[in-house]
């Protein structure tokens, strides 16, 4: 199983510092693999809502990135490169590399990323048989688990 910090978050959410690219690395270099909001608009930048910081290509490259495209832009620009995926409103989405970004609440597989489970009442069992977690709360799920 992998344990993915959404947003740089580890240990709850950090609002402000979420898609900081000094907070990615922070979750990165405790061994977790970190979701974040990629925007392309002449160029990259990391951000939920807006693009906000500028980020290098060579950054989003790293293999333990799972990088939600924001616009349709940062989709088609990494789509053969990176591990993405884009969604608004999707139970499940598949991501560029075949896994399953499942919305809190739908049904799992062993190909699913478990999003946000803090928020639903998924079982240990059910949680043990998806391939990942993504949550703010991912270091709790990596005891748990």
């Amino acid at each position: 199983m992998i344990f993915i910090s959404h947003r740089g978050n580890i240990d709850g959410r950090i609002e402000n510092k979420e898609n900081n690219p000094d907070y990615i690395k922070e979750a990165l270099n405790q061994g977790y693999d970190v979701e974040i909001d990629v925007w392309y608009q002449s160029g990259y930048y990391f951000g939920h809502n807006c693009p906000t910081y500028e980020i290098d290509i060579s950054f989003l490259l790293q293999s333990r990135l799972w990088i939600h495209a924001k616009n349709i832009a940062a989709l088609y620009e990494l789509k053969n490169i990176t591990n993405c995926f884009f969604h608004k409103n999707d139970d499940a989405v598949l991501t560029s590399t075949g896994y399953i970004w499942t919305y809190p609440g739908y049904p799992l597989t062993n190909k699913s990323i478990c999003v946000m489970p803090e928020t639903v009442n998924y079982s240990n069992d059910q949680l043990k048989n998806c391939y990942g977690i993504c949550s703010d709360e991912i270091k709790r799920f990596k005891n748990i688990l």
